[in-house]
């Protein structure tokens, strides 16, 4: 078999770290934020809750000149990030606006910053 540089050519490993680690790892909430990342895995979602994430607060016409697409395709979008509970939305008059609703999906979206340096997933 042939050796690959991605692997140790030995089996060891630190008991410290990894049991400091495997009690963190114990105590995450992997399904939920499995679920999290399955609804932002979609790119316009994605950019529709970047984009409430950082003004805060828009209507579904704002959202849809900012990503340049139908306030239709928006709606669908907005829907399924509503149905997972990740915005809310009130209506004033004609218009309903839309907020991310917990600081959960606020904290997936805060390590994708503009300008910072990012690594393709290759998949």
């Amino acid at each position: 078999m042939a050796k690959t540089t991605e692997q140790c050519d030995i089996y060891c490993y630190d008991p410290e770290k990894v049991s400091r680690v495997q009690t963190q790892v114990g105590q995450v909430d992997a399904r939920s934020a499995s679920q999290w990342f399955k609804v932002l895995a979609d790119e316009t979602r994605y950019k529709v809750a970047y984009a409430l994430s950082v003004e805060g607060e828009l209507c579904g016409c704002d959202l849809a000149n900012i990503l340049g697409t139908s306030t239709a395709t928006v709606s669908h979008h907005l829907r399924i990030l509503k149905q997972a509970g990740a915005v809310t939305y009130r209506r004033e008059g004609k218009l309903v606006f839309y907020t991310l609703s917990g600081s959960q999906i606020s904290h997936l979206l805060g390590g994708m910053e503009p300008g910072r340096e990012e690594t393709s997933v290759g998949v």
